[in-house]
Parts: structure tokens; C-alpha cells; sequence
């Protein structure tokens, strides 16, 4: 790895605000270096960027960025690879999935995240490798496995194909369900409550053969938008 991301890691910390930090340290509760940069301040850093560099310059700075464990460097790397259309984006997929085992806290991995989602519907195959997350030992990769795969949700008039992938990952949601930690029970019902305002009656279908595994709080996220 080279060091062209501690040229970038300076610009964020130009604009650092200890005052700020010490806030976001005990927010978070995640022991790290913090900034203490707004979140619109990294966005208009890494716009910047993306401008300046090649797909492979990005990856390769966004990777160094995040192997620095500070917060707003991790975040300004996930805002570098989150991009819908990226060819080729094999390099992309290889270094968001390689940071998926260093998910500690559900900011840090909603970001990633959201750079995830793209390269899931970019090539839908890579759903085995989102797969293999759900038997993960860490709780935080567990449930990107949700949130990375949040799009198969949305859809109005999904293709076969697109039905039979969240058909699939509906699987998945059935597992969770049995799994009792506050923060997979709650990944659960983001992903049923978001399916419900595009198919309400596949959401009423699962909750009569699973919600009775849910804890109350989720049952009812899930059921939020149903008649």
C-alpha cells in the first residue's frame, strides 16, 4: 500500500474540531480517533476527490483511509467507492468486502454499506458472498448482510430474477428472527417494514410464520405500514 491517502488525511484533519470530537467519542463509544468533521464536511472533501482520481487511484486511497481506524478517514473512504456505475468494479468490490470483518459499529458499517448496495445490484451473484456474513461470529458483519441488501426491498415490479433473490434473503431474515440481539431483531424489521410499503402481503406472510420469534418492538417496526 502506498501513502497517497495521508495527503487526503491531512485535508480532513485541517479541518478537525477537538471540542466536536470529544462528542462524537462519547457517542459512539467505539475507542478510535475522531475529528470531529461534520458529515457534509467529508461529503464535499470526497466529491473533491472522486473527481481527481481514477478508479484505481480511489480504491487504492480509500483502502489506505480506512486502515487508519479514524472515524472520518473510514468514512471519507466508503464516500469514495459509492458510486452506481463503476467499470470495472472488481477492485471496488474486493476492498469493500475485505472491511466488511473490521464492522464494529452500526455507523461505520451503514456507510459501507451504502457503497455495498451498488455493487450488489451492479452484479447480483455477489449475494454468495453477502451469504456467507450471516454465519459470521461478529454481530455487525451479521447484519450488513441486511442492510447491504436493502434494494431488494424497494422494488415496485421486480423481475423474476429480482424475486427470487429476495426470496432468498428473506431466508436469511427467517434465521434472524431467532436470533434475539437487539441490533439483528432490529435489522429484521428495517428490512420487513421497507419490503411492506412495496409488498405488504409477502411481509404479512412471513410475520404469520416467523413474528412470533421477533421481540414486540420489532414485530411492530415491521408491521408499521401494514393495513
Amino acid at each position: 500500500m502506498s501513502d497517497t491517502h495521508f495527503l487526503f488525511l491531512g485535508q480532513l484533519r485541517a479541518l478537525a474540531n477537538a471540542e466536536r470530537a470529544a462528542g462524537m467519542s462519547s457517542y459512539h463509544k467505539i475507542k478510535r480517533e475522531y475529528l470531529g468533521l461534520t458529515n457534509p464536511q467529508v461529503n464535499d472533501l470526497t466529491k473533491e476527490w472522486r473527481q481527481e482520481m481514477t478508479v484505481d487511484e480511489r480504491v487504492e486511497v480509500a483502502d489506505g483511509l480506512w486502515q487508519t481506524d479514524i472515524f472520518e478517514a473510514r468514512l471519507a473512504a466508503t464516500k469514495l467507492l459509492t458510486q452506481a456505475r463503476i467499470r470495472p468494479d472488481d477492485a471496488v468490490w474486493d476492498v469493500l468486502q475485505s472491511w466488511v470483518p473490521d464492522f464494529d459499529s452500526w455507523a461505520m458499517a451503514d456507510h459501507a454499506c451504502a457503497a455495498i448496495q451498488k455493487r450488489l445490484i451492479a452484479d447480483p451473484s455477489r449475494l454468495d458472498t453477502v451469504e456467507t456474513w450471516t454465519t459470521s461470529e461478529n454481530l455487525w458483519t451479521r447484519r450488513a448482510a441486511l442492510v447491504a441488501t436493502l434494494p431488494w426491498t424497494k422494488q415496485n415490479n421486480p423481475k423474476p430474477e429480482e424475486l427470487a433473490c429476495r426470496e432468498r434473503i428473506l431466508g436469511w431474515v427467517a434465521t434472524y428472527a431467532l436470533d434475539q440481539k437487539w441490533f439483528i431483531q432490529k435489522s429484521v424489521a428495517w428490512w420487513l417494514r421497507d419490503l411492506s410499503k412495496h409488498d405488504a402481503q409477502r411481509v404479512q406472510v412471513f410475520l404469520a410464520e416467523h413474528g412470533e420469534h421477533l421481540k414486540n418492538f420489532a414485530r411492530k417496526e415491521a408491521a408499521k405500514y401494514l393495513a
